[in-house]
């Protein structure tokens, strides 16, 4: 069975360049190693040659004994920027992207970035990215400029991507209230896990989950909170109105189809997620190349779980496998 690592991220030269070359909004800086730095509210990244370049990158995956990595952008992402140099960065990444996977066959896959400040244009870029270019969904941050996932502007991309059966995968990025966690790291550490876990419940309660049933959805940071809050939202749903108008059943039944990435490294709280989710839906995810990220101990926990052996294999590769159609 494939390792495979569904979570790490990839600067592609061509898009750095476009940054660096002042076609964008995001502010870029260099370090003393000359590595360049992404600026974003409450946080920064840091585009170590693991993050941009693929021969570093399979160095790792081979030191590793990691099969195949799907390659995903990462914060600050295309939606910071306005909506035509959106469309663009997205568009350069995405062919980025596809020649990964061409240069190194069955070592890369990668799941579009879209640009979702502009939704129609996002349609029409995953479009092109699932049957032009081979990728099997994209990755969507969990707020776009302070727009929820669930807003009905998005509704259109989500009936596109039903009709594919394309992954959606959630990852985080600035929240609403950021002012408050500029200290001490706290908005990678805390707001990311918050954002995803605003996102997930706000697709669950306002329908969209149960309104487009091919779509699968995947989170980032093992759910955020959200296999540890599941009881609480059923419980607002017996509670009160609101909850009840857009879906049939319990948040937890949708929740419980969504996937969920293994970055968290506790062996306990990998325990507790597949205790909600099911084996068959974690995904191995290493957060390679943030300086938070760790390909070994993204092996180190999963061997680590009290499972079978078959699970084990699953969540190393064979779920991701299986979602990727390999």
């Amino acid at each position: 069975m494939p390792i495979i690592d569904f979570h790490n991220h990839y600067y592609p030269p061509a898009y750095l360049k476009a940054l660096q070359s002042g076609e964008s909004a995001v502010e870029v800086t260099v370090d003393e190693q000359g590595n360049p730095r992404l600026h974003y509210p409450g946080d920064y990244n840091i585009a170590v040659p693991g993050q941009r370049d693929l021969d570093v990158r399979l160095k790792m995956l081979d030191a590793h004994g990691i099969d195949m990595q799907v390659l995903t952008l990462t914060t600050p992402g295309t939606h910071v920027e306005t909506p035509p140099a959106a469309v663009r960065l997205a568009a350069l990444v995405n062919d980025e992207f596809a020649a990964a996977m061409e240069a190194k066959p069955g070592r890369f896959s990668a799941l579009a970035t879209l640009p979702l400040s502009d939704p129609a244009a996002s349609v029409k870029e995953l479009e092109r990215a699932c049957r032009q270019l081979g990728l099997r969904g994209a990755m969507l941050f969990s707020n776009v400029n302070g727009v929820a996932l669930a807003d009905q502007r998005f509704y259109a991309l989500y009936e596109l991507a039903n009709d594919l059966e394309a992954v959606l995968y959630i990852h985080p990025t600035h929240p609403l209230g950021v002012e408050a966690m500029t200290e001490y790291w706290l908005m990678p550490l805390v707001g990311f896990l918050f954002d995803t876990t605003l996102a997930a419940a706000k697709l669950v309660f306002s329908g969209v989950a149960e309104r487009y049933p091919k779509i699968t959805w995947v989170l980032a940071h093992l759910g955020g909170q959200i296999p540890y809050i599941a009881e609480r939202l059923d419980r607002g749903h017996r509670a009160f109105r609101e909850c009840r108008v857009n879906i049939q059943r319990p948040p937890s039944e949708y929740l419980k189809r969504f996937y969920l990435d293994t970055v968290n490294f506790d062996a306990r709280a990998l325990e507790f997620a597949i205790g909600f989710s099911g084996a068959d839906h974690l995904l191995a995810g290493s957060d390679y190349a943030h300086q938070i990220g760790s390909p070994r101990l993204m092996l180190d926990s999963i061997r680590a779980l009290k499972v079978s052996e078959k699970d084990k294999a699953a969540i190393l590769g064979g779920n991701a496998a299986r979602l990727l159609r390999l």
